[in-house]
């Protein structure tokens, strides 16, 4: 019953109208009403709202079974899973609204393959650097951005009437930019540009650091270059020696360099970074139609992000730790 019916009933019992009355003017059943004059406070909307009330489709036993199927065979179809699980017969819409209930449908994460040894060594670097402050850490990556955005297609609601939206699809989604950048506390670095068609060997790494990196390091303060500690991945022009000799000579000098353990995305706070910054550039389902156009709007997107944000993903990396040795080296979700 509505906040609108209600004043409505007790105003018609005001004007000394029967309940029976009311209720054919309300179009509501009698009982109703005169539930409503005995106790208001009963009155307040039925316990199973935007529950289905009519029988289930399927038994508790069965739902049990697709239960078991989805989490011994993630990612498969909804008929595959009703199948396996002996649940035959059962429509696509119907199959679809009882698995929204207990699972979510979406795509594997991509990750590089985690071996033992692997976490091993991330267990021992957790605890190594469980007392470092990541404030004065500065976090380093490469990323890319195509035209076409991260998805090759987008999903979602559009009227009836109108006409269907379409997207550009291209081969490679239409080419991109690769950049760089940097964070530290709450301070962002960038991004930098890489040259197009580059593959970035250790000569080149150098002379891009040289460019851009290093003036920005020189106007920093002398106890800010103290405390400083350099991070970049494993990639082959990061962890060659030519590389490690040239950051040795500019950055050891007053902080140092972090040794970073293998196969560990999930720990460097950048990569989140990406996420947000790239939900900036293809909102709305954006494409570009030039590596220029699209350049631009990293900039853009890069300036709208703000200091808080970054200093959030710089102070995750206490709660990283703990997570990584509360899962024995194993991958956490963030």
């Amino acid at each position: 019953m509505s906040q609108a019916e209600k004043s409505k009933i007790i105003q018609r019992l005001h004007d000394n109208i029967s309940t029976l009355e009311i209720s054919k003017e309300l179009d509501r059943d009698h009982r109703t009403i005169k539930k409503f004059v005995t106790n208001p406070e009963l009155c307040n909307g039925r316990s199973d709202k935007g529950k289905i009330r009519k029988k289930a489709p399927v038994s508790h036993r069965a739902m049990s079974r697709i239960k078991r199927e989805i989490r011994r065979n993630p990612l498969g179809t909804s008929k595959e899973v009703f199948e396996n699980a002996d649940v035959p017969d059962v429509p696509k819409s119907t199959r679809c609204r009882i698995l929204r209930n207990v699972a979510k449908c979406g795509k594997p994460e991509v990750r590089p393959p985690l071996k033992v040894v692997n976490k091993k060594k991330r267990m021992k670097w957790a605890k190594n650097h469980m007392k470092v402050n990541f404030q004065t850490v500065l976090f380093t990556d490469e990323c890319r951005a195509t035209l076409d955005g991260p998805d090759g297609w987008r999903r979602g609601w559009f009227c009836k009437e109108g006409p269907r939206p379409h997207r550009i699809r291209r081969q490679q989604g239409g080419g991109g930019v690769m950049f760089w950048a940097a964070i530290i506390g709450n301070e962002l670095v960038g991004p930098f540009r890489v040259a197009d068609g580059v593959k970035m060997t250790a000569k080149l790494y150098i002379d891009f650091i040289k460019e851009h990196l290093v003036p920005w390091h020189k106007k920093k303060n002398l106890s800010f270059r103290k405390k400083m500690v350099f991070m970049h991945d494993n990639a082959p022009s990061h962890a060659a020696r030519l590389t490690t000799e040239y950051l040795q000579s500019v950055f050891a000098r007053h902080g140092k360099i972090m040794q970073w353990p293998a196969c560990s995305p999930d720990l460097n706070p950048i990569e989140n970074l990406w996420s947000i910054l790239k939900r900036k550039l293809y909102s709305g389902g954006r494409q570009y139609t030039s590596k220029d156009d699209l350049w631009n709007a990293v900039l853009t997107a890069a300036k709208d992000i703000s200091s808080d944000d970054i200093e959030r993903l710089t102070s995750s990396m206490d709660q990283r730790l703990f997570s990584l040795i509360h899962k024995n080296g194993n991958y956490i979700q963030y």
